[in-house]
């Protein structure tokens, strides 16, 4: 990756319009990078990564064991996989439904600290896209900050590419909504996480606390894998 790419994107995150006095993180999208990639960005500072499939980040978080990361799943998590990710990663960003909010709970370790969380929210109400409909965010929502092992975060969304920005712009204001109801329902929530590389920016000026980058900080991925 080129070594100016972290630093463009942190500045273009730091100059986002209405940013003041709400920080922005920055989580680089590392499914389908290689774990060299992955140090290469760690040496310029970066330290949240996200992964989509569990084996594929458990494979590299062994080969990057003498780094001080932060892993996070942001990709759809099956509920036979729940345990390994209930050990592998501090993060999950996209728990849909209560199975698995059981699931993780049970099979996070003791001595780690709890799993944060976010509920993946399908806000566009797309038939293919995982993430609860947006009226089961509450009861969602509760059981996840009733176990122990779990912490509540916010919300995580894919928002539909549409071709037009302003539409993806409704989105974010849809779950910017959400979120600010989540606030208020429970105490710890500060984490909307929405916004990709094509129209992060636009994610930030709507409510977005937390940014998923791949494409920027990397290169362009094969064609199918291109959502980040």
């Amino acid at each position: 990756m080129p070594p100016s790419a972290l630093h463009e994107v942190l500045q273009s995150i730091e100059n986002a319009p209405r940013t003041a006095g709400r920080p922005v993180r920055l989580l680089a999208v590392s499914k389908m990078q290689s774990a060299q990639a992955v140090r290469a960005l760690a040496a310029q500072g970066q330290r949240a990564f996200g992964e989509n499939y569990v084996q594929e980040a458990l494979a590299k978080r062994a080969t990057l064991s003498d780094l001080d990361l932060e892993w996070h799943l942001i990709g759809h998590l099956q509920s036979n996989k729940a345990a390994d990710a209930a050990r592998a990663f501090d993060w999950v960003q996209s728990v849909d439904r209560t199975k698995l909010v059981h699931a993780l709970a049970r099979h996070r370790p003791d001595h780690m600290p709890p799993l944060q969380v976010l509920v993946q929210v399908n806000i566009d109400d797309e038939a293919a896209k995982h993430g609860c409909a947006p009226q089961d965010v509450a009861t969602l929502a509760d059981a996840i900050a009733a176990e122990a092992r779990l912490q509540l975060r916010g919300l995580m969304a894919i928002p539909q590419p549409a071709p037009a920005l302003e539409t993806r712009r409704a989105a974010f204001r849809a779950m910017k909504d959400l979120f600010d109801t989540l606030k208020a329902r429970h105490a710890g929530v500060d984490t909307l996480s929405m916004g990709m590389s094509g129209d992060y920016l636009a994610a930030i000026e709507e409510g977005s606390t937390m940014v998923r980058i791949g494409t920027a900080l990397f290169g362009a991925r094969p064609a199918k894998e291109q959502d980040a």
